[in-house]
């Protein structure tokens, strides 16, 4: 079987394809993996052919760059349809040579989901965040300016889309690209519990396979208990916030480690007392299983690797659907909301975190969705649903909806 998988640039949307790609390799299937040179190493680690699609991004300038960095819908959407234009040759090139029996496709990847449309190729939807249609989409919120945004950039993304027609790519919306339909086959890296409104969701078209995680055993917790912070890959210039954070634990019995992401410069917090570690970059699965607590941005990638750990969570979401995250990680008992105004103040901020620690509800909460997740059949249920859609296809049906 030869697979065509397509992926944006972002970890949190990388991360979970791999162990599925090393697992179809396992199998003896060839895979062709579209992606960008800072996963290389990780992609092809796992057995697969990269294709680097650096070069077709289009050019950003300053403004464009910050929007993109505030994680304006509008943005990526424009960027995104963008590069659909700019990959079609070779993307129409490679289907025509490769003659492929199925494409993989993130979910945020116009460009994968265009292409399986396009070339009427059977393709399978790959879900980082949750499964999205009307009724998910209700449980996210948006703040004002999120809102703002989507609305007053419509007139654009009209106009990209309008560039995509002539190149036989017929897209209604932009929300016809994003929505999961009906009888989208989709993989769902999360648990049929964790998931908001999975009674929406078929059997047939849709596997909730659990995180797709590299297995760290979890160590046993004795002595000074480690709370261990992070805010992700993308939005994580906060130095206010890791300033009340080690503020609020400093001379307390708690280890406290932040990674704080590689655009930020640790020295710009200054001192920091002996129990306070600050790094760029960790290895997130080995820090989770030896920490006592998790205060997290609740991306999808880390909210699951931290509930696949049993480790309780304080929830500091930044965007509409890291707040649509941390709702569900607050029903299911695994984290606690940390509110804007506590993060603020360190005096409140280490009573919040003290009290988390000593949560016994919470830790019983963690370890049940540890349970959970973990019953899920992973990337081998991820593969097997990806052959089963290559061998199942019925050719005339078209893989996205068009007009």
């Amino acid at each position: 079987m030869r697979v065509l998988w397509f992926c944006i640039p972002a970890y949190g949307h990388t991360n979970p394809t791999i162990e599925v790609v090393r697992e179809l390799v396992r199998r003896g299937h060839e895979v062709c993996y579209y992606s960008f040179e800072e996963f290389r190493e990780k992609i092809e680690g796992a057995g697969a052919q990269f294709v680097a699609c650096d070069a077709f991004l289009p050019p950003v300038d300053a403004k464009v760059e910050r929007r993109l960095r505030k994680v304006s819908t509008t943005e990526m959407s424009v960027q995104s349809f963008r590069t659909v234009v700019n990959l079609d040759p070779l993307v129409t090139a490679d289907v025509t040579s490769r003659r492929p029996d199925v494409v993989v496709s993130d979910s945020a990847c116009f460009w994968g989901k265009l292409a399986a449309a396009k070339h009427g190729l059977p393709w399978v939807c790959s879900t980082t965040t949750f499964a999205f249609n009307e009724h998910s989409s209700k449980y996210m919120s948006h703040s004002v300016s999120e809102l703002a945004d989507i609305l007053l950039g419509l007139p654009r993304l009209n106009r990209e889309i309008r560039r995509l027609r002539p190149l036989g790519y017929h897209v209604r919306s932009a929300l016809d690209i994003v929505r999961n339909k009906p009888d989208d086959n989709t993989i769902v890296y999360t648990s049929r519990t964790f998931q908001p409104c999975s009674e929406t969701f078929d059997e047939k078209h849709y596997r909730f396979v659990g995180p797709s995680v590299r297995d760290v055993a979890p160590r046993e917790k004795s002595g000074r208990p480690l709370v261990y912070a992070s805010l992700g890959t993308v939005i994580n210039d906060r130095p206010g916030f890791y300033r009340t954070l080690i503020d609020a634990l400093c001379g307390t019995c708690v280890d406290l480690l932040i990674s704080c992401g590689k655009a930020f410069d640790p020295a710009q917090l200054g001192e920091v007392s002996d129990n306070v570690r600050i790094e760029q970059y960790v290895d997130q699965m080995e820090v989770l299983s030896r920490a006592s607590l998790f205060i997290t941005h609740c991306g999808m990638n880390s909210a699951s690797e931290g509930m696949w750990m049993g480790v309780p969570e304080l929830l500091f979401p930044l965007t509409g659907e890291q707040r649509a995250v941390a709702r569900r990680v607050a029903e299911v008992g695994a984290g606690k909301p940390l509110e804007e105004s506590v993060a603020k103040d360190s005096a409140a901020l280490r009573r919040a975190v003290l009290d988390a620690l000593a949560d016994e509800r919470l830790r019983e909460g963690s370890a049940q969705m540890r349970s959970d997740l973990r019953s899920c059949g992973g990337p081998a249920a991820a593969a097997d649903f990806i052959e089963y859609v290559a061998h199942h296809h019925d050719a005339q049906r078209p893989a996205v909806h068009a007009c």
